[in-house]
């Protein structure tokens, strides 16, 4: 067995109040894994985290390579996490590690606009390196990737998005 994930989420605000709040009420998770290397190596951000769990659910800032390790590990079987990343490329490592996401999908949140990416679509940018995690994830791992900031909102498709995107 591994943990039963509720909801696999990427966003560039990893745990706004839409996930601290509307996500957590909808999934019912026990607790808030935030996977990413830069936030488990910077202090301040992760501290902001941890302080934006909703009382009652335990979150955890962690490094890719120590989530793929509790996945695999018994003693985590209880845990019925939302999991977020930051960035396609470290949701698409955990798949390539191993992670499954076949029953719950992904969910896009807002991807910010910087420098050197495009627009997919309004609240998401992606760069070259984006849109091919994005592209491994849907074809490739033949995920289900929708987007969906809020659980009130209507599902998008990243497909027919990403088909159309010159990168």
């Amino acid at each position: 067995m591994t943990m039963d994930i509720q909801l696999a989420r990427i966003g560039s605000r990893l745990l706004p109040s839409q996930v601290a709040r509307g996500w957590v009420k909808v999934t019912m998770p026990n607790r808030i894994l935030v996977v990413s290397n830069r936030v488990a190596k910077d202090p301040l951000r992760r501290t902001l985290i941890l302080q934006s769990a909703p009382l009652g659910i335990e979150a955890n800032v962690l490094t890719i390579k120590k989530m793929l390790a509790i996945y695999q590990n018994s003693r985590f079987d209880k845990f019925r996490p939302i999991l977020l990343t930051e960035t396609a490329k470290d949701m698409a490592k955990l798949v390539k590690g191993g992670i499954n996401l076949s029953e719950v999908g992904i969910n896009l949140g807002i991807l910010a606009f910087q420098d050197g990416m495009k627009m997919l679509m309004d609240g998401v940018a992606v760069d070259k390196d984006e849109a091919k995690a994005l592209r491994y994830l849907t074809t490739d791992a033949k995920l289900k990737v929708v987007v969906q900031e809020k659980p009130t909102d209507k599902q998008r498709d990243i497909k027919p998005f990403l088909d159309q995107l010159t990168f």
